[in-house]
């Protein structure tokens, strides 16, 4: 088992057994993927390859999920100090270079996810300026996608397609980190204005009077006013999927300590609050928050970890000592629930250091199985309980 650096293991032997059985599981992944990319899901608790598409090879760098790869190495590196991740993260990291530089799949507007987690990570960690070259190009051409006068980021599709013009999606506020960054590289202004502009409107439209959220919502793009809301993952338009939720918590957290904006903050809370207050009684969320304990409804981790990292992030940033106390303490009893009854009791028995994940119910894509976010917010879940208190996430 992969040993913690000295000095950083965690007073939880609970939490230190968690890292060393999920470390073990990417250790064995480097070796069996190499430089190549799993897919977003599992099969069986085996990531197969990501299928070749557009030219692109199997197991080639494509898609909105694959920094999630060298994000846990670059964690698992801070964690141990172990060369093998180190170079792992690198090389991955390069093929982000390379991937921005000859325009692969990159007119999305998850180049946020995919750069922040490889790029920003290597440039932070070991002061690449290739991989911050290649960010600061990724930042660059998200801009692209910036609407006058919505004032919001285009999510999918071109940006002529009429069916999704003036679209964005709750996940979007896990993209508008690298803008921040990119504006503290570079001083422009117009970095941190779509930042301010985005995450605005989504806390305005997207966040409804009952505190869920909508998974996505659309702007006229010729006038800028808000039209309507709606979802592709969840359960209805009016549910609340709980994925986009985790996303509200996390992301609203996120753009407060860029911003300033003390309505963002409150955004965070209020989706922290309405998240907690539908869970079922082992603290991980179903697929959707409409359904509660007896409803036969699949489970979502991977929205348990992405909440448990947001939580986190709210504890920081609240002056209230109380509130901190209460997000820190539900923190802790969502990732106690994802330790004991959602992580592999064996971790030879899966590629995934998460089961029981949901990546789209209504398609029947990755239902009860593992996914690469869900294996990320885990391990960065693990990592803010054992990395030094002056540690800050990748974002």
């Amino acid at each position: 088992m992969t040993q913690l650096s000295t000095g950083s293991a965690p007073a939880d032997p609970t939490v230190s057994n968690a890292i060393g059985a999920a470390l073990t599981t990417v250790r064995r992944n480097i070796a069996t993927f190499g430089d190549r990319y799993p897919d977003d899901v599992t099969a069986d608790g085996r990531y197969p390859l990501r299928p070749a598409t557009d030219g692109i090879a199997e197991g080639g760098n494509w898609g909105w999920t694959t920094s999630f790869w060298p994000g846990m190495f670059w964690l698992a590196w801070e964690l141990t100090g172990d060369g093998e991740y180190l170079s792992a993260a690198r090389r991955h990291t390069t093929d982000f270079v390379r991937r921005v530089r000859e325009g692969e799949d990159i007119d999305t507007h998850d180049l946020g996810f995919l750069y922040t987690l490889s790029c920003v990570a290597g440039w932070r960690l070991t002061g690449d300026t290739a991989a911050c070259a290649a960010a600061l190009a990724a930042a660059d051409h998200l801009m692209g996608r910036f609407l006058e006068p919505a004032g919001i980021i285009q999510a999918w599709g071109d940006l002529n397609d009429p069916a999704q013009r003036g679209r964005t999606i709750i996940d979007s506020l896990m993209n508008t980190p690298l803008l921040t960054w990119a504006a503290e590289q570079t001083g422009e202004r117009r970095f941190a204005d779509a930042v301010r502009r985005h995450a605005a409107g989504l806390r305005e439209h997207i966040l409804r009077d009952d505190d869920s959220t909508f998974h996505t919502f659309y702007w006229d793009v010729a006038t800028g006013a808000p039209l309507r809301g709606a979802t592709e993952q969840g359960a209805a338009d009016r549910s609340c999927w709980a994925r986009g939720q985790a996303w509200g918590i996390y992301g609203f957290a996120l753009n407060h300590r860029a911003t300033g904006d003390s309505t963002l903050l409150d955004a965070s809370r209020r989706c922290a609050d309405y998240f907690l207050a539908h869970l079922p009684a082992d603290r991980v969320p179903y697929w959707d928050l409409v359904y509660g304990d007896d409803s036969g409804a699949p489970r979502d981790s991977s929205a348990a970890a992405i909440a448990v990292c947001g939580l986190d992030e709210l504890a920081e940033l609240v002056d209230d000592p109380a509130a901190s106390a209460h997000y820190r303490a539900a923190a802790e009893a969502i990732l106690a629930s994802l330790i004991r009854h959602y992580a592999p009791a064996d971790p030879t028995g899966s590629d995934a250091l998460l089961l029981h994940g949901v990546y789209d119910l209504p398609k029947d894509r990755g239902v009860d199985e593992g996914n690469l976010w869900g294996d990320y917010f885990y391990l960065e879940a693990l990592s803010r309980r054992t990395l030094p208190a002056d540690w800050r996430p990748y974002w």
